[in-house]
This record gives C-alpha cells, structure tokens and sequence, in this order.
C-alpha cells in the first residue's frame, strides 16, 4: 500500500478528458484506488504491514485522508480513499505523518510490504450516485454488511451510451419491485485501461447474499430476467470478484 510511493501528478497533468466533464453537481464521488496483488502465502505478512500504517496513522492523528481496506478471494487487496476533486492528487497525504515520525521511521513502514505482492497499482473510480441503487441512503459501508460482491461490467468501444441505458433499466425495475439488493455502481477512470461499471453489492455473508439474489430474482421476474439476457449480450466482458471490507485494516476519521 505505497501510497507515498505513487507520484501521481504527472499522469494526470497530462490527462485528455476535461475535469469539468466529471464535476456534475452531486452525482459522482470520487476515489482514488491503490490495489496490491499479493503473493500467494504472503497475505499474513502483508496485513501485518497494513496494521503498522493503521496504528502510526492512529497514534499521530493522521487527518486529512482515510481508506477503506477490500480483501478479496483472489489475493487483491483494494485500498479506496475519497477524494473532493483531481488536485487532492497534488497533495501527499501522509506529509503530515511522515514529519512527526521522521524519514527513517516513515520508511520502515511501507518497507514491510517488501517482496509481498507481485505488482500494484493506482486508478480512479467514480461513484454514480444516479445510477446507484440504495433506497434507504448512500452509504459505501452498510452496518453489519462486509461481505463484498464486485462485478465489472467491462463496456466494448461505441457501446457507452447502450450500457447506461441498461443501468438506468435495472435501477428504476429495481425501484419498482423494491428490490432486496442494494448496489453502488462505479464508473472507470483515470489508470484504467478501457471503460467499465464496477458493481458493489453488501451482504453479511456469501449466504446472505444468495438469499438477496434468490428474492430479487423472485421479484424482477422474466422482466428482470430480459434485461439480464441483455446485459450478458450487451458488454464485452464481465468478472465478478469476492471478498470481505477489513473494518481493522481501514482508517477512518471519526
């Protein structure tokens, strides 16, 4: 989780897609993502470093910037820090950390991520709050729910405008049947390559969530069932990723 690590600026200085084009009212909310494909039998020894950056963060105060930590069944672990707008990436946001502690220190602690993960990397994604469906609330942490059910909707060239449309279709079904399932829906951003919609769907478990799906199946019926088949036609590829938000990995300021 080398956030400190990443300089991000000259990336996005030389961005082609306005940043006005992305400042639409209230709509969107932006993330920063930094994920770690970790080594297989080296997670231990990576949430053992995740848990020393939570603890310096804790211990110091940190403010200005929190994470919330995604362990997946595949070994990924996803780090998502808000962001307000694309100029929070001019700013270090363990600046304030790394002073109290010292360079030394400071280094020792992203050095315990040594030789744990095969690759990583940073992105964006953009939570579309219009496209989303949560009828009690936007929340990206529903209470009692840390099971995560991720699913990218990967959108082939010239099918844009198609694959909103079908985005609308399931939300206002979904508000019509009142559907047990709730989900978020994130747009790709900068870092990615290709366009998709990423998913998230809570549950307090994999059980939990088979039940949501079997009563929403239930509900939306053959309508539900005809958008599904199109949607399945619709874009080019689409993978579904497992896993549990790690409350103690996280850092969050109350």
């Amino acid at each position: 989780m080398r956030f400190i690590k990443t300089i991000f600026s000259a990336l996005f200085m030389m961005c082609f897609i306005s940043i006005s084009s992305w400042a639409q009212g209230d709509r969107y909310s932006m993330f920063v993502v930094h994920e770690d494909q970790v080594k297989e039998n080296m997670m231990d020894k990576h949430h053992e470093a995740d848990k020393k950056i939570i603890k310096a963060a804790k211990d110091q105060n940190l403010k200005g910037t929190e994470w919330i930590t995604f362990v997946a069944d595949d070994n990924r672990v996803l780090y998502l820090s808000p962001i307000k707008n694309m100029a929070e990436l001019d700013k270090n946001p363990f600046e304030d950390l790394q002073k109290k502690m010292g360079d030394e220190g400071f280094e020792k602690l992203f050095d315990s991520y040594a030789n744990t993960y095969s690759k990583h990397g940073d992105y964006i994604l953009r939570l579309d709050s219009e496209l989303s469906y949560m009828p009690d609330g936007m929340t990206t942490t529903p209470e009692g729910e840390q099971y995560r059910e991720l699913t990218f909707y990967h959108i082939a060239p010239g099918q844009g405008k198609k694959a909103e449309e079908l985005a609308r279709s399931v939300k206002k079904l979904y508000a019509e049947k009142n559907a047990d399932i709730e989900y978020r829906l994130y747009k790709s951003g900068f870092g990615t390559m290709g366009d998709f919609y990423m998913v998230a769907v809570a549950a307090e478990s994999p059980e939990h969530m088979e039940q949501k799906r079997k009563k929403t199946l239930e509900l939306t019926g053959e309508e539900g069932k005809a958008i599904f088949d199109e949607i399945e036609s619709t874009f080019s590829n689409i993978e579904t990723v497992t896993g549990y938000i790690k409350p103690e990995l996280s850092y969050v300021n109350n």
